[in-house]
C-alpha cells in the first residue's frame, strides 16, 4: 500500500463480488446515497454499510454527509495498482 491513509489492501477489498458490484454502481454515478445502494442488494443497510467501510478503508470510496444522509462516490486511483500489476503480465505474455 502506497498511501498512509490506506488501512486495507486494495486486492482484498475487491475480492468480494458485493464490493465489486458496489464499485460498478458508483462508477456509473457521480455519487449515490446509502439507501440507493442498499436497494440494489438482497441484504440490509448494515451489511452494505460494512462493505462500503472496507472499500473506504482501501481508499476506493469516499463519503460525505448531506444532512442526515451519507453519500458515496468512487475513488478509482487505488485501482491503478491493480492495473499496473495486470499490465505487467499482459506485456510479458508470450
Amino acid at each position: 500500500m502506497n498511501d498512509k491513509n490506506q488501512e486495507r489492501d486494495v486486492y482484498v477489498a475487491i475480492a468480494d463480488p458485493t464490493r465489486r458490484k458496489l464499485l460498478r454502481l458508483l462508477a456509473d454515478a457521480e455519487e449515490l446515497p446509502l439507501h440507493e445502494l442498499t436497494a440494489q442488494f438482497q441484504m440490509g443497510r448494515t451489511a452494505v454499510s460494512k462493505h462500503l467501510t472496507i472499500l473506504k478503508e482501501a481508499g476506493l470510496v469516499a463519503d460525505r454527509k448531506v444532512g442526515r444522509e451519507t453519500r458515496y462516490r468512487l475513488n478509482a486511483a487505488p485501482l491503478r495498482e491493480i492495473e499496473d500489476w495486470v499490465s505487467f503480465y499482459r506485456r510479458n505474455k508470450k
